[in-house]
């Protein structure tokens, strides 16, 4: 059964109006205080709603969609003198790509592609890229990435990945096993930091094809 569309209706947000989208409503209401927002089954009941008031529909089911946070963390909180790392897949697996972005001016400061892989793979590599070279650099720069997955790979020092092992992938299994070797044998002062999307938007580093 295909999913009913809803419509928001913003009365308090950067620009209230009202949306087709939760994507749209998301963007007027991310950073702004006191946000009042409601979701509604028809472009006519969100409408009228925003001829009204906010305190009109209070109680009248849910205030907000069932996807929104209580709470959103601002973006005064970002470390922006650090590295952001993200992966791209064209395909599971397809041909991958990973980099490494200065977060404050998106300065591109690695990049790799592979005809094959997977976006965790790319993830966890790209951190690692990262680690080792700000150990060649003796900087204690923080990262940041979006992936629990690849956090949790680094900090097993294991990447839990089922991909194929063939001629097409081999070069990839092999920077893996460099990965892994080298997360064994080194320790570092860099805080990997979990960049929180749903505040901040996207990752600097990532490669808009969403």
């Amino acid at each position: 059964m295909a999913k009913k569309s809803k419509f928001y209706t913003v009365w308090e947000g950067s620009t209230p109006g009202v949306y087709s989208t939760w994507a749209a409503c998301q963007a007027q209401i991310k950073g702004y205080p006191n946000a009042r927002y409601k979701s509604f089954p028809t472009k006519e009941e969100a409408e009228a709603a925003f001829r009204g008031s906010f305190a009109d529909h209070i109680g009248q089911g849910s205030t907000k969609p069932k996807s929104s946070k209580p709470s959103l963390t601002p973006r005064s909180e970002i470390i922006w003198d650090s590295i952001s790392v993200d992966a791209a897949c064209s395909g599971n697996p397809g041909i991958m790509e990973y980099q490494g972005v200065g977060t404050k001016d998106k300065s591109q400061i690695f990049h790799k592609k592979f005809s094959l892989g997977t976006n965790n793979i790319g993830e966890f590599l790209a951190i690692v890229h990262a680690l080792a070279l700000l150990k060649q650099q003796g900087a204690n720069t923080p990262i940041y990435t979006d992936s629990k997955i690849a956090m949790g790979w680094v900090r097993k020092k294991k990447a839990n990945t089922k991909l194929v092992k063939n001629p097409k992938t081999a070069i990839l299994h092999e920077l893996i096993a460099r990965a892994e070797h080298w997360l064994q044998h080194n320790t570092y002062p860099n805080r990997i930091l979990k960049w929180d999307t749903d505040s901040w938007g996207e990752i600097p580093a990532d490669f808009g094809r969403k």
